[in-house]
């Protein structure tokens, strides 16, 4: 005699197969991206009136090493392994560090002369830049500072040559407000706008074609 499954628990077993697969494909599904905060310097200063009486300037893509080519919030443990850099999990900047300070030293820039791409235009001065150091530094667990060193060089074009006139270092620290991704966004977002403001006031010496 043959012996059916009754229709309750047919139903009943279908039902309990599409939770579990429900519950599995929950489990498979990654990670929301909203996840990651993702941080730029904020709106630039308001600018004052443009004076545009310095001679223009071709500013020329940033170099950087292979550990500040990405997007990362970078951090060292000064007071255990200060040659380690460590990136910040769900932390990143917009876009790279060195593109960060390129875009707003333009448009600090931009308010005393023109800033053209190199090849785009003819312009009496080039300025190369070399971000070496970009970094929240523990000093302690609880206590940090963010850390920006810059090189920049400045030349200029005469007819088809180019030459040397200046070149400076600068160095800032500021300290972070809390010890975390978001002291450090904040520390070195404040150690880049007081670069810049270095970096325009250097240039200004050697404004004038």
């Amino acid at each position: 005699m043959n012996k059916t499954v009754p229709d309750f628990l047919s139903v009943k077993s279908i039902s309990l197969l599409l939770v579990l697969a429900m519950l599995l494909a929950g489990c498979a599904t990654p990670r929301p991206e909203a996840m990651i905060k993702v941080y730029d310097f904020g709106p630039a200063p308001v600018p004052t009136a443009a004076t545009g009486s310095l001679a223009a300037v071709a500013l020329f893509e940033p170099q950087v090493s292979p550990a500040l080519e990405g997007n990362a919030v970078l951090y060292r443990l000064a007071y255990a392994d200060a040659q380690q850099l460590k990136p910040y999990a769900l932390t990143r900047w917009s876009m790279p560090p060195a593109q960060l300070i390129s875009q707003r030293l333009r448009q600090q820039l931009g308010e005393q002369r023109a800033v053209v791409a190199p090849g785009e235009a003819a312009a009496p001065f080039n300025l190369r830049l070399v971000l070496e150091e970009f970094s929240q530094v523990f000093d302690a667990p609880a206590q940090s500072h963010g850390l920006l060193r810059l090189r920049a060089t400045l030349s200029q074009r005469v007819g088809g040559s180019e030459t040397l006139l200046a070149q400076r270092s600068f160095v800032v620290q500021q300290p972070a407000p809390t010890p975390d991704a978001p002291g450090a966004v904040r520390a070195l977002t404040a150690a880049s706008d007081q670069v810049i403001g270095q970096v325009t006031a250097w240039l200004a010496l050697w404004g004038r074609p």
